[in-house]
């Protein structure tokens, strides 16, 4: 089945910059919460932070960002490359904290902490390698003689 058009919006490789920077800003929270011991901050902030990296990815390698409902974020991401691919196992394992931290009246578990904070800090480094060029390999370099 075709994704409708409506659920993405063209996005490039500036966005992805930003993007990758709100994730860090995130995943940063993220973690200084865990070391506080709040689970619950360290869940909300870890989902936005991989839902961040996912929008760099795809900025990067699809130009194109995810608009639709977030259960389907996973299947776009995948469609952008193997950076994509990997990048989509983690987003599955945070988005169903997503409505358990932001909504549910019960505390996040630590172990649940540290699994989101886990997988978004995979996400962002997949991000980060993404954003950056691929060296030129030696052999095809220009000599300067």
């Amino acid at each position: 089945m075709a994704r409708s058009r409506a659920q993405t919006r063209p996005s490039g490789p500036e966005e992805a910059a930003a993007f990758l920077a709100k994730a860090e800003e995130f995943l940063r929270a993220a973690q200084d919460s865990l070391g506080l011991g709040n689970n619950t901050a360290a869940v909300g902030n870890a989902v936005h932070a991989g839902i961040l990296a996912a929008d760099a990815i795809a900025a990067t390698r699809s130009r194109a960002v995810w608009r639709g409902e977030h259960a389907q974020a996973p299947a776009h991401l995948e469609a952008a490359g193997e950076d994509g691919k990997q990048a989509a196992r983690h987003l599955r394992r945070l988005l169903p904290l997503k409505t358990r931290a932001e909504y549910d009246p019960a505390p996040m578990r630590a172990t649940d902490a540290s699994a989101a904070v886990s997988a978004a800090t995979r996400m962002v480094g997949i991000a980060r390698q993404t954003l950056v060029p691929a060296p030129i390999p030696a052999n095809t370099r220009k000599s300067k003689n």
